[in-house]
């Protein structure tokens, strides 16, 4: 039977450091999508291929978002929210591929033969969603310290000209730090719920009552993407702007 785990299992070590089945595959991911942009954007057309055509889309598509969020400063954060779309799009996606979860390491466990699976989504993995989290809002803070200034933008957090305002300062600073773990498990609830209905779907009738869930996962996979970058793009357009008391 198939081990499922919360937690992310460790495959290997190099040189003391443990490899877990996520992190193998977000590195597989992150190679993926170097080969592939280098591939796309080395073989770019005036008349697009197909492969050109997906990434145009993707790429209009979170840039009209971008503007319409933030149309004076979008073009200075469209990298990073891109990035984090197409890195959460595609470690999303990859654990839904047929046979993905399938290869694994047997051993017995309580007199049961367990196996665990050597690749897993990345965002499977509450760590790697809280390290996408951490990353989100320590550029909202950057560009709101670049754009607004160090001390009128601390002064949203730290403001002791009387009760009311310090109390909403410290409610602003909770509330910062909520944004971390709001991104981190909704990210991960969804992509870890989805991949445990499928393995019990496919465990239960493997052949056609899958497909319907395999679609739903893959347009859920898509949503979380687009919203973990949205509100990004709205966090850091929010730090963006001038608080006045």
């Amino acid at each position: 039977m198939e081990h499922v785990s919360i937690a992310a299992e460790k495959i290997f070590e190099i040189a003391g450091f443990p490899i877990t089945n996520s992190l193998l595959t977000s590195v597989i991911v992150i190679i993926l999508l170097i080969v592939l942009g280098v591939i796309v954007g080395s073989k770019a057309k005036y008349i697009p291929s197909k492969i050109q055509i997906f990434f145009e889309m993707m790429i209009d598509g979170i840039w009209g978002l971008a503007k319409g969020v933030s149309p004076h400063f979008a073009h200075e954060f469209f990298p990073l929210t891109m990035t984090l779309f197409l890195f959460i799009l595609f470690s999303n996606w990859i654990g839904l591929l047929p046979g993905f979860s399938a290869l694994g390491i047997k051993h017995v466990i309580d007199g049961k033969e367990i196996l665990t699976p050597v690749f897993r989504a990345g965002t499977a993995d509450l760590n790697t969603t809280i390290a996408l989290a951490i990353i989100s809002m320590v550029m909202v803070q950057y560009y709101g310290i670049k754009h607004v200034g160090l001390k009128l933008h601390l002064g949203k957090f730290f403001n002791f000209k009387n009760p009311v305002d310090a109390f909403v300062g410290i409610l602003e600073l909770v509330s910062e730090f909520s944004k971390i773990i709001s991104f981190a498990f909704r990210l991960f609830g969804n992509i870890f719920a989805g991949e445990i209905l499928l393995v019990v779907i496919t465990s239960l009738i493997p052949l056609l009552l899958p497909l319907p869930f395999l679609g739903l996962e893959i347009f859920v996979g898509f949503i979380q993407a687009v919203v973990f970058s949205v509100l990004t793009m709205v966090f850091i357009s929010s730090a963006l702007e001038v608080h006045h008391s």
